[in-house]
């Protein structure tokens, strides 16, 4: 029996289109690999569903800075308190762990570190440098918290030249207090316009998730005004609770509403829009960025 999408909206029941089956056998070689070299990725502290397909390919997105973060996120699996200081050697040994996977596209995200005085950004500086200099061949992406809105912060991201910049603005405006207590849309919209015009080369790139009760008009809201901050591309996915610990799904939207927003992003000249019920901000980064440098070197010719 097919999913009916209007009984798909009731929370309590996870339609098809979001089960995914995981292999243990491709999960437990990777993680060995980085408990080894005392690495966190996102992949594992956020519950990806697409955790199996990525690490068999093999990719992970890095969580550098360690694995505890200062914010209160409802939405969000990852370890909340106060964090040790950072690990020097955290840069090197993610890089290490790169080129140990031969990756040619390297995710670099982090805990947000309200703690550090530059919030962070030295340490994506230092990882940056040290990818390059493992794997000069392969692209580096980032992706930021807001560094609490100081731009001069950022810069220090920006002069390191990464391939993409991205920062996820996660939910609507509205939802902001009850989801993402201590951020602000207008902060991480302004964080994104300060990384498209600080290098026109720089791809830009930011996502959200949808299923926390947000309205139609709302999501389509936020993808102009992602349109409007100069992202080159942007991430549409649906929300899935990590646990019992965190904020329950409110709607389960059909794969065919993904599929309009995506267009509407492309329509609004969004250079790469990727929308479906599984895509996470990391899903297939390496093909968003090749698409993009396609587009562009097409607009120029």
């Amino acid at each position: 029996m097919k999913d009916d999408p209007e009984m798909c909206n009731e929370p309590g029941r996870l339609p098809s289109w979001l089960r995914k089956k995981k292999s243990l056998r491709d999960l437990r070689s990777m993680k060995i690999l980085f408990r080894s070299a005392c690495l966190s990725t996102v992949c594992e502290e956020a519950r990806c569903p697409n955790i199996t397909e990525c690490f068999r390919s093999p990719t992970a997105t890095f969580m550098i800075l360690g694995d505890v973060c200062t914010r209160k996120c409802a939405f969000c699996s990852v370890k909340k308190g106060f964090p040790c200081l950072p690990d020097e050697q955290e840069p090197e040994k993610m890089a290490l762990a790169a080129s140990k996977m031969g990756l040619d596209h390297v995710v670099i995200t982090s805990v947000t570190r309200d703690d550090l005085p530059d919030h962070g950004a030295s340490a994506f500086a230092r990882s940056i440098r040290k990818v390059r200099q493992a794997l000069p061949c392969s692209s580096v992406e980032v992706l930021t918290p807001d560094f609490s809105g100081n731009v001069s912060h950022a810069e220090i991201v920006f002069k390191h030249e990464p391939d993409v910049f991205n920062h996820n603005v996660e939910t609507v405006g509205r939802l902001y207090r009850s989801i993402r207590p201590g951020a602000r849309l207008e902060t991480s919209l302004e964080l994104l316009k300060a990384a498209r015009e600080y290098d026109d080369s720089l791809v830009v790139k930011s996502g959200f998730m949808v299923g926390l009760g947000e309205t139609e008009e709302e999501i389509h809201e936020l993808i102009v005004s992602l349109h409007q901050a100069g992202c080159d591309i942007i991430t549409i996915g649906q929300y899935m609770q990590p646990t019992k610990k965190q904020v329950p799904v409110q709607r389960y939207w059909h794969p065919e509403r993904f599929e309009a927003w995506s267009e509407l992003a492309k329509n609004l000249g969004i250079r790469y829009a990727v929308s479906g019920p599984l895509i996470r901000s990391s899903y297939r980064a390496k093909e968003a960025l090749e698409m993009v440098r396609l587009t562009r070197r097409k607009t120029w010719e």
